[in-house]
């Protein structure tokens, strides 16, 4: 009986000097962070020297370069560029429309979405018709819809406070809105931006004509929230007016682009893989700061602040860098097809892709034993106010490395302003919080701090300790 109750003592012992050790690890890390850390002036250079990067333009490739030289110099044992075909799509000259009632004109803040053709040369004017989904069409049917500009005006739901919940039961009016509409006959449509504020500013984001033929397309374009209700309490008064609007976008062959990769060799197990990323293009209307310049730059500092703090990782740590994940997604899909055919061993997988803001906490997608792992982990972030662990959903980019035995995670940070910026002219750096960039850099590298220390392994082994 005194064998096991020393035995006990010494595990609740060396039980809290664990803990202990790992509380004082990330200090080190977050202290390292705010008073050192790198990933603001990172995001300066790419958002304010580079700006706007969509796949397949010179600024892309240009951001290609500046983060593969900076990795460089943080004096990793691998550095490399990862080749990638990706689209590429031209917004051309600054869009224009405006609606019409009795020769009264009215101008509105309209933009292309990713993907669209371009309006004929002179632009199209015709009645607007006015629905709250493109699921509308079906009961309005062709006779209604033949000949007009369809406005979808569908708004976030404000009182939901998971904004990325809201963004979602909207984003398939952006994406198939077009498609949808030149079925019935529609010359446009013209989509509510997918905002949580009411301002001037359109926001763009990718849609699809899905298997249209290319002579049935229709130009598509967001308007901003302000106009939208413009838009919609002039049709109230007035079903006869007529909408203009005029874009000169193209789609051209895809080209030649690149993942960028760092990598810290583990000093135990070198074949199993831990990445941390996030995704190097943006949409071309602001400089991607939020979506996703921050995420750049946090997956960047955590493998430079893991070596700040002393930390010799056991597994392989990677920075991955994505390529093109707001109109295709090709960089994820190629780095989980290379790491296939090299029949590499992914562990664990981190992506931020969802702003600057304050970091809460992180979504997992793993088992329900790994997230019962995780959750232990808690107490260790509640000093900094980091509570939000939930189980379910990750990120786009590293989606497609996902199999029963590699866990996926995304930093979650408040997302109460980000649809504030998301996809439009006022995502730019002076909209990001240096102290608020710098807490999520380092909670994301005090979880892979602890998921290389620990693993993913949710086998725990006994030993019977006998009288």
């Amino acid at each position: 009986m005194k064998t096991r109750l020393l035995a006990l003592v010494l595990c609740c012992v060396f039980t809290f000097n664990y803990a202990q050790t790992d509380e004082t690890v990330l200090k080190t890390i977050y202290s390292t962070s705010l008073t050192n850390g790198k990933s603001y002036d990172w995001l300066d250079h790419i958002s304010n020297n580079i700006g706007g990067r969509l796949s397949g333009s010179t600024n892309a490739e240009l951001a290609v370069q500046y983060t593969k030289t900076e990795l460089e110099k943080l004096g990793l044992d691998k550095v490399w560029l990862q080749p990638v075909m990706v689209p590429k799509w031209v917004r051309g000259e600054k869009e224009m429309a405006y609606f019409e009632i009795s020769g009264e004109i009215s101008k509105v803040n309209i933009c292309a979405l990713g993907g669209s053709i371009a309006t004929p040369n002179g632009g199209i004017k015709a009645k607007v018709l006015e629905v709250s989904t493109y699921k509308d069409l079906e009961a309005l049917g062709t006779e209604k819809v033949k000949g007009k500009i369809v406005f979808i005006n569908r708004a976030l739901q404000t009182e939901l406070i998971n904004t990325f919940q809201a963004y979602g039961g909207c984003s398939t009016e952006r994406y198939r809105g077009a498609a949808e509409a030149a079925k019935f006959g529609a010359l446009g449509t013209i989509v509510r931006s997918l905002s949580s504020r009411q301002d001037d500013y359109p926001h763009t984001g990718s849609m699809s004509y899905g298997d249209l033929p290319v002579e049935k397309r229709i130009p598509s374009a967001a308007i901003s929230t302000n106009d939208a209700v413009k838009l919609s309490e002039a049709l109230k008064n007035n079903s006869n007016l007529e909408f203009y609007f005029e874009q000169s976008c193209q789609q051209f062959e895809d080209v030649q682009s690149y993942n960028v990769i760092g990598e810290i060799t583990g000093s135990e197990y070198p074949n199993e893989f831990m990445i941390v990323g996030g995704h190097l293009d943006s949409w071309d209307l602001g400089d991607g700061a939020h979506d996703d310049g921050a995420g750049v730059v946090q997956s960047m500092d955590v493998i430079r602040l893991l070596k700040e703090s002393g930390i010799t990782p056991k597994r392989s740590i990677r920075v991955v860098l994505f390529m093109n994940e707001e109109n295709g997604l090709r960089g994820g899909r190629k780095y989980a097809e290379v790491a296939k055919e090299k029949n590499e061993k992914h562990v664990f997988a981190l992506e931020s892709d969802a702003g600057g803001f304050t970091p809460r906490g992180f979504s997992f997608d793993c088992s329900d034993l790994m997230f019962s792992k995780v959750e232990a982990w808690k107490p260790l972030f509640k000093p900094y106010l980091i509570h939000y662990f939930e189980k379910g959903g990750s990120g786009a980019d590293i989606g497609p490395l996902k199999n029963n035995d590699t866990v996926l995670a995304g930093l979650r940070p408040d997302s109460q302003r980000y649809f504030d910026h998301h996809h439009a002219a006022n995502d730019t750096f002076e909209h990001v919080n240096k102290r608020e960039l710098e807490l999520g850099a380092a909670t994301m590298t005090a979880l892979v701090f602890l998921m290389d220390k620990y693993g993913t392994d949710t086998i725990t082994k006994t030993k019977e300790i006998k009288d």
